[in-house]
């Protein structure tokens, strides 16, 4: 092992054309130094100036100039929504604000669904020879709680509640207009904006993401409430009714900071980008978002992913119910790469090396829940029942996989035991006085010193052994903010705790609902 740290670290010191290089190299030395020994703390140091150079050429990127990845069927181009909207903000820590903002409204939201007890009622499933082949009732209207972070936000930034912080890219109707769309693994509608629009009724959409023109889609079909009833208009949910002047089948969708949107069901093709093969999905076609708050602009609308199927044949609204799709994958770029890369439903191409179970919710059936079992920091035990992360009596608790919450949310008297287990593992770092936002464990950067090294945080599922173990260290355990490396966790007052994107980020992930397992693979993406 000695020889192996010698040898790369002379590669190391080799002349290269940039600063650019240089970091790739150490990168790649941290996933094989990480391979070898997880448990010895070789790990690639933090270093400032490299992040901030990375920061820069992200807030350099044009999102009109994005190439697609080699695709095979099945598969979208993904990217982080920041790729977009950091044109909103005029520095990365201003980014990085909003992105604190989103991450605490969306936990909120979830908090404010599961604390509620709010759930939906099943409907029926059309049979297969039916016109519509998709269908399954929605998240009914939920109101998000209040939220400290988002006043770290200027309301000049054009800061936009969060339904997923990540981006997939398809083609809409006849036409093939290229439109992005927030996926949402808690949700169980697509939905997107769909004119012609009334005068102020529809957002404005960027240019770069044209408003999608139903009248000009010659495979666009509406929802016959009257001739097909229940089939395909769940109207005894209350999301929706049956217009008997129409025959639309009316929905009315809010979110969490009273982002809404209404129209009617429809179904049209979607077309994946390299194969130019086109499938038909049903979505909700919608003609007035302008209540509460905006959506983003550069978004036409919401691709849920959510777990929850129908009970007869098992299918549902969300696109990994409406393509059959029991199995689907997904690589999560980090946050200042500004990389594309891919979901795939039906296939992974991943090893799958290490797994967690996934645990139905009899409850609150459209998200992915996982078996928690222990947390380490370093070899230290953070020191709790592993029954703390059990569903409790009425279903509440447990731990949910989310790509719309950045940061990972523990509840208060479980993160004040993690958030001192850390600090007391971190060697010969000055914990600040005054942390720096929302955070609460903070060390100063050091830009002209020596790089930072951090404690890892071991995620334990099921059981104690490799094969479950979820290792993060470095940026997937702290966040540089404002000269400062901050504790990317953070404490909530819910009874709920998530697995935020931040420390998924670079992780490819594939859900297998009939394996009912969550595999992980570290640094897939890079």
């Amino acid at each position: 092992m000695k020889e192996l740290i010698k040898y790369l670290r002379t590669l190391s010191s080799i002349q290269m054309e940039n600063l650019f290089h240089i970091h790739l190299l150490r990168s790649i030395i941290f996933s094989i130094l990480i391979a070898v020994s997880a448990n010895e703390k070789y790990l690639s140091p933090l270093n400032s100036t490299f992040i901030n150079l990375a920061k820069e050429r992200f807030m350099s990127l044009d999102p009109t100039k994005l190439p697609d990845p080699p695709m095979p069927s099945y598969t979208f181009t993904i990217y982080h929504r920041d790729v977009f909207e950091k044109l909103n903000f005029k520095d990365y820590d201003s980014l990085l604000e909003s992105r604190l903002a989103r991450s605490h409204a969306r936990a909120s939201y979830l908090a404010s669904i599961l604390e509620n007890g709010n759930d939906v009622k099943e409907g029926t499933v059309p049979p297969n020879d039916n016109p519509i082949d998709a269908n399954a009732t929605l998240t009914r209207q939920h109101d998000a709680q209040g939220s400290k972070m988002r006043e770290l936000v200027p309301k000049t930034t054009g800061a936009y509640y969060s339904n997923g912080e990540y981006v997939a890219s398809f083609l809409l109707g006849s036409e093939e207009v290229r439109s992005f769309f927030v996926i949402d693994t808690g949700s169980d509608l697509v939905w997107w904006q769909c004119g012609p629009c009334e005068e102020n009724k529809c957002y404005k959409q960027k240019f770069q993401n044209p408003l999608y023109n139903s009248t000009a889609s010659k495979t666009f079909r509406k929802v016959d409430c009257l001739r097909y009833g229940t089939k395909y208009c769940i109207f005894e949910d209350s999301a929706f009714t049956c217009d008997p002047d129409s025959s639309e089948c009316r929905y009315e969708m809010t979110y969490g900071s009273r982002q809404i949107t209404n129209g009617y069901m429809a179904d049209d093709v979607i077309t994946f980008v390299l194969d130019q093969r086109p499938i038909r999905v049903m979505f909700g076609c919608g003609k007035d978002q302008t209540s509460g708050t905006n959506f983003s602009g550069w978004f036409s609308g919401i691709a849920g992913l959510g777990r929850r199927v129908r009970p007869q044949k098992k299918v549902g609204y969300s696109l990994r119910s409406q393509f059959g799709a029991s199995l689907f994958s997904m690589c999560l770029p980090r946050f200042h790469s500004g990389k594309g890369s891919t979901i795939s439903f039906h296939n992974s191409s991943y090893p799958r090396g290490k797994s967690a179970k996934l645990l139905p919710n009899r409850r609150y059936r459209s998200f992915f829940y996982v078996n928690l079992y222990k947390i380490f920091i370093n070899d230290k035990e953070v020191l709790v029942n592993p029954s703390w992360w059990n569903f409790k009596p009425n279903m509440h608790g447990g731990v949910i996989v989310d790509t719309g919450t950045t940061f990972t949310h523990f509840p208060k008297d479980f993160y004040v035991i993690f958030r001192y287990a850390f600090r007391a593992e971190v060697q010969d770092i000055p914990m600040v006085d005054n942390p720096v936002g929302p955070f609460d464990t903070c060390y100063k950067e050091n830009p002209n010193g020596p790089g930072l090294v951090f404690p890892v945080v071991k995620l334990y599922f099921g059981s104690e052994n490799p094969g479950t173990m979820l290792l993060l260290a470095q940026e997937r355990v702290v966040v540089h903010f404002r000269g400062h490396y901050c504790l990317a966790f953070v404490g909530t007052d819910q009874d709920i705790s998530i697995l935020g994107v931040n420390q998924l980020q670079g992780v490819a992930l594939t859900f297998d609902t009939s394996a009912n397992t969550l595999s992980f693979d570290l640094d897939a993406c890079d």
